[in-house]
């Protein structure tokens, strides 16, 4: 049962998790699985492999110190929307928006907002370097998140024109971290970004190396940033 699984794989994390939140986690992982018949949403479908690599490799961005009640947080090229919806399970109070470039995909996040009953949480169909021009989003968020979207300098790009000045960017990276912040560190700096920390994270019963990538932003992005849609990618800086 996936309750089980979810209980095991949070707590094998160190975490503890709610009734409420266990039954949110199911009524999601419920909701992947009837729509990834439709629609490709992820390869992944069997119930441990799910809560360990989807929703627990979520909430390894959680942070105390950073997401307190009331923090804006982006989700940038969220797909069936992780790491943002499990991070917004986790701690309710944050004010979430979840921003992809598939408007099938974004239906599909709407459906589990709803069905979970979350609040403070806006589901957008943009490509990041749209949305970042957009006033509304630009330099608006404490915090902005985004997993296995691209490579970092790529990532940066594509997150750091929506964070504020004093706020982060966290991207969850798989066993390359160490050589992606090394290649980002131009793009960092262009994009206004300064401190970069790395905190590496192990998921139970994993071998695999994984790590939080956590740029704190100084300065604001130049407005030239982010190049149009499809450029960062193609020619990284």
């Amino acid at each position: 049962m996936f309750q089980e699984e979810m209980k095991k794989a949070a707590a094998g994390y160190g975490l503890t998790l709610s009734e409420e939140q266990l039954r949110q986690f199911t009524r999601y992982y419920e909701l992947l699985i009837e729509w990834n018949e439709k629609m490709n949403l992820t390869a992944i479908t069997e119930e441990h492999e799910v809560a360990v690599k989807h929703m627990v490799d979520s909430l390894t961005a959680y942070d105390t110190s950073l997401f307190q009640d009331g923090v804006s947080v982006i989700d940038v090229g969220t797909g069936a929307g992780f790491p943002g919806l499990p991070l917004k399970i986790f701690c309710p109070g944050i004010k979430l928006t979840l921003m992809d470039s598939l408007n099938k995909r974004v239906k599909f996040l709407q459906t589990v907002v709803t069905e979970l009953g979350l609040q403070n949480v806006e589901c957008v169909h943009a490509r990041a370097e749209e949305g970042a021009r957009n006033k509304k989003y630009r330099e608006q968020f404490d915090l902005a998140v985004s997993r296995a979207v691209a490579r970092l300098p790529i990532l940066c790009e594509y997150c750091l024109p929506f964070v504020k000045r004093g706020g982060h960017f966290l991207a969850l990276k798989g066993r390359a971290f160490a050589e992606e912040v090394e290649e980002a560190q131009k793009a960092i700096k262009v994009m206004g970004g300064s401190h970069t920390e790395v905190r590496e994270v192990h998921l139970p019963d994993l071998e695999d190396k994984r790590a939080i990538i956590i740029v704190t932003k100084t300065m604001p992005t130049p407005k030239a940033y982010p190049r149009k849609a499809g450029t960062p990618a193609k020619n990284p800086l």
